[in-house]
């Protein structure tokens, strides 16, 4: 099977291309390839989609760390299981409205549910039995509080990046199986970067990544066949 890992940045997946190249890019029966796409959705969006159209993988798995508005422990890697573009919209009269609320988009027109983007795979989010949380995409790390309350309140958010709506958009149009995972580094707000886990949740992130791997084959048999 052809399985492609996306990350943003090389150094969130590091300790785990490491263990690919030690294994020449194998994990027991499964050919893996790993893409970096850089920070944001744009840069997901158009790596992505190049990559599908020229290697047709059969699963997409993207980890990175992320920062929680919740007050779930540092260091705790996270499934999504449904993203959003959250900062598309205006705000009017003081009162942010997204592109759904303006009547610029249909919420429930393919690949949206409901205004977020699901990951309608189950068996793939269970396969390491982590928490599976809404993540929301933005073009701007949040650091205001009036807008961190807003995606508290309106969006039930739970993590924050900023690429992973744009992998679920792709993912979904391109009729891949996917599944996002997420390490928790720092509360959203946080600008005090000694209050950050970021070695320790590189570290979580990649033990569950690797975990994830070793998996596949029970996966290929579960999932693949239904």
């Amino acid at each position: 099977m052809k399985i492609v890992l996306v990350a943003a940045t090389p150094f969130e997946i590091q300790p785990t291309l490491d263990l690919l190249q030690k294994k020449g890019s194998k994990v027991r029966s499964n050919e893996i390839s790993f893409l970096i796409t850089g920070v944001g959705a744009v840069s997901t969006t158009y790596s992505l989609s190049k990559e599908i159209h020229y290697t047709k993988p059969q699963l997409i798995v993207q980890a990175g760390i992320a920062g929680t508005f919740s007050e779930i422990d540092l260091t705790q890697t996270v499934v999504i299981k449904e993203d959003c573009f959250a900062d598309i919209g205006v705000v009017e009269d003081k009162h942010f409205k997204t592109v759904f609320e303006m009547g610029l988009a249909n919420p429930d027109e393919f690949p949206f549910s409901k205004g977020v983007l699901p990951n309608p795979h189950p068996h793939l989010m269970g396969l390491i039995n982590l928490p599976q949380v809404k993540g929301i995409t933005v073009n701007e790390i949040s650091t205001e509080k009036n807008k961190i309350a807003w995606y508290q309140q309106n969006a039930n958010a739970v993590v924050e990046s900023m690429e992973g709506a744009a992998f679920h958009y792709v993912c979904l149009k391109e009729q891949v199986p996917f599944l996002q995972i997420r390490s928790i580094s720092n509360r959203v707000g946080e600008r005090d970067k000694s209050k950050w886990k970021l070695k320790e949740s590189i570290e979580s992130l990649n033990e569950k990544l690797i975990l994830l791997l070793e998996k596949i084959d029970a996966l290929d048999e579960i999932y693949f066949r239904i």
